[in-house]
This record gives structure tokens, C-alpha cells and sequence, in this order.
């Protein structure tokens, strides 16, 4: 039995990690849960799978969830950021999904590592804003860490086996969210309801918008370059409408290695719970039949600057040369500044306070704003991220003054 923990088990990627618990019964063990606030769906699953703990994302909601049970019949831990502690190192744990959005499960994975658990990752914040941190701690402690991220997912398959000086790039596959092939222009029109309708993924709404925005992609090429210890200079992207081909890897050789499959969560998430196995899939079977032209093509760079952002925040510093060949493997801290205004600017963007193109802006002003510097530490991590929240909240309120100004 794999005896897992999910952190945001209520959410898309927790809910579909329980369908594959649910389906391999046999092989997948739930024992302890962890979300932040929604108590309905929440006691629903704890009354089906019943875990040995369970964590709210808050006190108050804590409490609704044991009035909701009629006395809670797993064992109640902390709430908040102590609770997806107490949740991600429980001792009865093999196996640690973290699903839940933003930063908040940061801590929680550096205590994992540390208490030995694999870990399955599907939050991109945590390696964005920690990624030096948290895989010298997985070397450190011998820990397995598994991407979670369809993108991510497909590179390790491709990789299965093969030695890192084999790869001559990594090719990331971007559907390019519902507004491909408009233009910057165009862009400045659309609402959060626009945004929020993805072509052919069912994601919560942070995801959505960074999807839109193509700041998803760029996330993930920080991504690969700390889980596959590739630089900048090695990771690409292509935009894939069909969202068939998950991503590529093209050898030193010219060949390209590719990972196919239908889009659903539930594949990764099950590859993940089953490895170095692989089990039966409760899910259709790829037809190549039936899937037509397959189409690729460049990002529109100037539209969606997100992505250009995100391969900025990558750089190494213009004297540090000789890592630039090998990719930066110390923890620099404008991703981190990328990764708190990119989250910023989504949030006032969904609440209606901010444009769609004001997105880039708010993080590119941001970015501007900070002068780069080493993070090596979780203290400087935090001192980073705060900084740069207060700084784009500012310029994002900033923003907002204008607009009603000229209206």
C-alpha cells in the first residue's frame, strides 16, 4: 500500500487524487487530509475515505468541520500552516501530495523532506520561490520528488533512465489558454470571466489566469530547471493547442523523446502514487485516429510578456558566466519577487480591481523595482516574498486609481 497525504485535498488536483485512491482501494491508502477552508466537501471525504488526521486552513473552519461531522472520527491536527506541518509529516505517511495553490505549503514540504516522505508535487510556488532550498534538503535526506504538473510529469517519463548529459533541451507544451493569437492590444478588453473559461483544462482559478497569461508556462520553465538541474538556455516553449503532447525532451542526438496522453489530471497524479510501477488507468485510451493535426507553434512573446518575465527571473547575474552554462543552481531571489506579484496581481485582477494586461505590469514594475540578491535561507525567502507583496499591492492599487481616473 502507498499510504498518502494530500495537501488541498478539495481542490481540482485533491479531488482528482482521490478518484485514483478511490479506483486502486487496493493500493492507495488515505491517511490524513489537509484543506483551507470549504467544510461540505471536506467532511464528505473524510466520511468516505476516513483518514487517521485531518487539517482546516483555519480555526474557524476547523470547528465547522467537527460540528459538521457530529465529532470528528480522525484526529483533529492544528490549523493553518501548523496543521499542513502536522498533516505532511504524519508518521503513518509515505507519500506527500502537495496540491494545494500559492505559498502557504512551502513549510510544509521542507518538513516532509526532513521527515523522510516522498514528495508528489502540483504546486509550482514551491520550487518558483524555493527551489534551491527545497532540493539541496531532498538530496540531503535522499528524498524522491515527483512532478505532478502534466508538463513536468511527461519530461520525467521521457527522462526514465536517461543520464542528464544526454539532454540537449527541454520542450515545455503550452496549450496557450483562451486567448491565443490575440493581440496585446485586444487583450486590454477581456475580463476575469474570459479568462477563467480554458480551452481544455479543468483548473482552479489562480491556475486559470496564470494560464492565460502564459505566466503558467514560465512558471514551469523555472520549474524544470530545478527539477531537472537544466538551464534556462536548455528549456523551451512551444504552443501545442491540442494539449496532446504533454512536452518533449530533444537529446544531444537531434532525437526527440515525446509523452502523449489524454488531458486528465488523473494520469500524472496516478503515475506518481504508482512509481517506479505502473498500474491500469480508469481513464480512455489515447486514439491517434481520432486526434487530427497535431500544431505547434512560437509563443507570442510580445502579448503574453509573462513568459518573458519568468525567463528574466531565471537569468543569472551578466558575471556569473561560467554557471550561466551549467544553469544557476544557487536560490536567487527574483523568482521569488516574480512568483508574489504574479500572485498579487492575479488576485486583483479576479476581484475585479486590475486589467488583464495590468498583470504584467504589476510584476514587471516589481521585478524592476528590486536589486537581486541570494536567497539562501527560508528567513530570506519570506523577507523577499513580503517585500515584494507590499510592493505590487501598492502598484497594483496604483494602477487601479488610474483607470477610475480617466473614467
Amino acid at each position: 500500500m502507498t499510504r498518502i497525504a494530500i495537501l488541498g485535498s478539495t481542490g481540482s488536483i485533491g479531488t482528482s487524487a482521490l478518484e485514483v485512491a478511490r479506483t486502486h482501494a487496493d493500493r492507495v491508502e488515505v491517511v490524513a487530509l489537509a484543506a483551507a477552508t470549504n467544510v461540505a466537501v471536506m467532511a464528505k471525504q473524510v466520511l468516505e475515505f476516513r483518514p487517521r488526521a485531518v487539517a482546516m486552513g483555519n480555526g474557524e473552519a476547523m470547528d465547522k468541520l467537527v460540528a459538521a461531522l457530529g465529532g470528528s472520527p480522525a484526529e483533529v491536527c492544528g490549523a493553518g500552516n501548523d496543521g499542513l506541518i502536522q498533516i505532511a509529516t504524519h508518521p503513518d505517511v509515505d507519500l506527500v501530495l502537495c496540491a494545494s495553490s500559492g505559498t502557504a505549503a512551502l513549510d510544509a514540504v521542507l518538513a516532509a523532506i526532513e521527515a523522510g516522505k516522498t514528495i508528489a508535487l502540483a504546486n509550482k510556488e514551491v520550487l518558483v520561490m524555493a527551489g534551491g532550498l527545497v532540493m539541496d534538503a531532498a538530496k540531503r535526506k535522499g528524498v524522491t520528488i515527483l512532478p505532478v504538473d502534466s508538463e513536468h510529469n511527461a519530461i520525467h517519463q521521457c527522462l526514465h533512465g536517461r543520464s542528464s548529459s544526454e539532454i540537449r533541451r527541454l520542450i515545455l507544451t503550452a496549450s496557450g489558454g483562451p486567448f491565443r493569437g490575440r493581440s496585446l492590444a485586444a487583450l486590454g478588453e477581456v475580463t476575469a470571466a474570459d479568462a477563467l473559461k480554458h480551452p481544455t483544462w479543468q483548473m482552479g482559478p489562480k491556475i486559470t489566469i496564470d494560464s492565460a497569461t502564459l505566466m503558467n508556462k514560465g512558471l514551469e520553465v523555472i520549474e524544470a530547471h530545478w527539477l531537472f538541474g537544466v538551464a534556462a538556455a536548455q528549456i523551451d516553449v512551444l504552443v501545442h493547442p491540442q494539449s496532446i503532447v504533454h512536452s518533449m525532451v530533444e537529446l544531444k542526438d537531434g532525437s526527440i523523446v515525446a509523452q502523449l496522453g489524454i488531458t486528465d489530471m488523473r494520469l500524472p497524479i496516478q503515475y506518481a502514487f504508482a512509481y517506479p510501477d505502473r498500474w491500469d488507468a480508469p481513464v480512455p485510451f489515447l486514439d491517434l485516429t481520432r486526434v487530427g493535426p497535431l500544431e505547434f507553434h512560437e509563443p507570442a512573446w510580445d502579448d503574453f510578456p509573462c513568459l518573458k518575465l519568468a525567463y528574466r527571473a531565471l537569468e543569472p547575474p551578466p558575471h556569473d558566466a561560467e554557471n550561466a552554462s551549467r544553469g544557476p543552481r544557487v536560490q536567487r531571489s527574483l523568482p521569488i519577487v516574480l512568483n508574489a506579484a504574479n500572485e498579487v496581481a492575479v488576485t486583483s485582477f479576479l476581484e475585479g480591481r486590475l486589467g488583464f494586461t495590468g498583470i504584467p505590469d504589476v510584476i514587471a514594475q516589481t521585478m524592476a523595482a528590486h536589486t537581486p540578491e541570494p536567497a539562501a535561507s527560508l528567513a530570506e525567502v519570506r523577507r523577499v516574498d513580503a517585500w515584494a507583496r507590499s510592493h505590487a499591492l501598492e502598484l497594483a492599487r496604483e494602477l487601479e486609481s488610474n483607470v477610475k481616473g480617466q473614467t
